[in-house]
């Protein structure tokens, strides 16, 4: 039951998420035109958004009827949590505010904290290390396809 209901409180707080970015100080889409000369426009980040969203849903949806919810929301966690240490890693070193630092910090943290270890001992200890490796590379993945402007090609 509390897998269950941790992991629908990802996408919704993945929405507060995707509005603190988009009105978040200068909005993501300036940001890192201005931190890294990467033209996303407002649009296209919402459309990389959206489809984020609908892959989390789903992704979610499959978890519970194959009967692997808790390594799902270790996953999902661990990429929310990688999304955390960018935000407050480029934070640190601009020193300034960027567009969704604070959803980061005050949600993702201690919601990836927790889900971590709580459900540590709820999946084997393999089927754990394999969730973390998954979500970081989903990170490294979305990381990569931001640093290309939300293009696939």
């Amino acid at each position: 039951m509390l897998i269950s209901l941790y992991s629908w409180l990802i996408p919704g707080t993945y929405l507060i998420h995707i509005a603190e970015e988009y009105w978040g100080g200068e909005g993501y889409s300036a940001y890192i035109y201005r931190l890294r000369g990467v033209h996303l426009s407002p649009a296209r980040f919402l459309v990389a958004q959206a489809i984020g969203v609908t892959l989390v849903t789903a992704g979610i949806i499959i978890a519970r009827k194959l009967n692997f919810p808790a390594m799902m929301t270790v996953i999902l966690m661990m990429t929310l949590l990688g999304n955390t240490v960018t935000h407050t890693f480029n934070a640190i070193s601009q020193v300034s505010y960027n567009p969704g630092l604070l959803s980061s910090i005050l949600i993702w943290l201690p919601m990836g904290i927790f889900a971590l270890v709580r459900f540590r001992s709820v999946t084997s200890r393999k089927r754990f290390w394999i969730a973390v490796a998954i979500g970081i590379g989903i990170n490294v993945v979305v990381g990569l396809i931001t640093l290309r402007g939300g293009r696939l090609t």
